[in-house]
């Protein structure tokens, strides 16, 4: 299934410069977004996970406690799961943007980072080629910070009309990282919720609140698998 395939019509009557601003959402907040990640206190036992993203993560258009983060957080409560989530999402980031901060994300300790990047890289035009350098060189900086880091990798999708060559390069990018660098891997992030016009706010690409408990449910089962291996010691 193509990204957000209801949005053809709407794409052929849009600019691609209208289009990265309508999904950049212009970097919105980020100050405020930097100051959100509070440093791991010494000696505390409950074990981070950090979503570093976009606005798919950080909730745009939503309150905090309805981006998919947070549901995930209300799910490892109620499986008797001791771990905390934080929301490292910023509107309009990138990959290239993701790789720039990894070290600020990961500055109050971490055990999971779920990276779920480069949807914007994609509308954006960026070649997929950068766009995999980057995610891997992210992973490799979370490894060399923490050896025994658990890496969930998120999958994304392009809309059809971008060429079938650049869609096929993005889409195979993610699974090939995940399993060359032993990272987890989430097949499609918007999976039912990309282009499903009730699921998602006006402007067609962020999800409303229901769209966002979809993307948690398309999120939960990858991340309970590892959220409990790492419970009973294999990380």
């Amino acid at each position: 299934m193509g990204y957000f395939p209801e949005l053809m019509t709407s794409l052929s009557k849009l600019s691609f410069l209208t289009l990265t601003c309508a999904v950049g959402v212009l970097w919105a907040g980020s100050s405020q977004a930097a100051n959100a990640i509070p440093a791991k206190k010494d000696g505390s036992p409950r074990p981070r996970v950090i979503f570093l993203g976009d606005s798919l993560t950080a909730g745009y258009g939503l309150e905090p406690q309805q981006a998919y983060p947070a549901l995930l957080q209300q799910k490892i409560d109620q499986a008797g799961l001791d771990f905390e989530v934080v929301n490292a999402g910023i509107s309009g980031d990138t990959t290239a943007g993701g790789l720039r901060r990894i070290d600020w994300a990961l500055r109050g300790g971490a055990d999971v980072l779920v990276v779920a990047l480069g949807g914007n890289d994609g509308l954006r035009g960026v070649a997929p080629t950068q766009t995999e350098a980057n995610l891997r060189g992210i992973v490799t900086r979370a490894k060399e910070k923490n050896p025994a880091i658990s890496i969930i990798l998120t999958g994304m999708q392009m809309p059809a009309n971008l060429g079938a060559e650049f869609v096929k390069a993005f889409s195979s990018l993610f699974p090939r990282i995940a399993q060359q660098m032993n990272a987890a891997l989430v097949p499609f992030l918007l999976e039912g919720v990309g282009g499903v016009a009730a699921l998602n706010q006006p402007d067609r690409i962020h999800p409303t609140v229901e769209g966002q408990r979809r993307i948690a449910e398309n999120v939960w089962p990858v991340l309970e698998r590892t959220l409990k291996e790492r419970a009973n010691g294999r990380s």
